[in-house]
C-alpha cells in the first residue's frame, strides 16, 4: 500500500499558507481547517517550509509577539515530503524517526496532497482488520469443512 491509496480515500486537500503571511493569519487558517500544519508554499505553490502548531507553540514560548511575526520567520525549511508512489511502511518508520506528524506529498514538484501519521495509522489498522477478518473467516470455514 502506498501514500496515493490514502489520498485516493481522504482527498488531496493540503491547506497552504504563503512566508509573507502572519503568525495571527496562520493560526485563524489552522483554527478554521482544524489542521495541526499548513503547508508553506512559494509563488508557484512549491513547498519551501511547513508551519506547525508546535513551530508557534514554541516561538510563543520565548517570543511575546509571535502574532505580527511572518511565518518566513519561524516556519521549518526543511521539509520531508513523500510522493505518491512512497511505500506505507517506509513513510511511518521515516516519520517516526524523524518525530513529523505531517508529510507534505508531492509529484513532479507540484503539491498533490498531505497525510499525517494519524492517517498511516488509520489505515495500517484498516488493512489490519481486512486480514484478521479474511484469516477467521479461511480458518472458520475450514472449521466447518472438517466437521462435514
Amino acid at each position: 500500500m502506498d501514500i496515493a491509496s490514502i489520498l485516493a480515500t481522504k482527498g488531496d486537500k493540503a491547506h497552504t499558507v504563503r512566508p509573507e503571511q502572519s503568525i495571527r493569519d496562520a493560526l485563524g487558517l489552522l483554527a478554521r481547517h482544524n489542521v495541526g500544519a499548513l503547508i508553506v508554499v512559494d509563488d508557484a505553490s512549491r513547498p519551501v517550509g511547513i508551519l506547525s502548531e508546535r513551530d508557534v507553540v514554541r516561538e510563543a514560548a520565548r517570543n511575546e509577539r509571535v502574532f505580527g511575526m511572518k511565518v518566513a520567520e519561524i516556519m521549518t525549511r526543511d521539509v520531508i515530503t513523500g510522493s505518491p508512489h512512497d511505500d506505507l511502511m517506509t513513510v511511518a518508520h521515516t516519520m517516526t524517526e524523524k518525530r513529523i506528524r505531517h508529510l507534505p506529498v508531492v509529484d513532479k514538484g507540484r503539491l498533490v496532497g498531505i497525510v499525517s501519521i494519524g492517517d498511516i495509522v488509520k489505515t495500517q489498522r484498516d488493512q489490519y482488520a481486512g486480514e484478521l477478518d479474511t484469516l477467521q473467516s479461511q480458518l472458520l470455514g475450514d472449521e466447518a469443512r472438517r466437521r462435514l
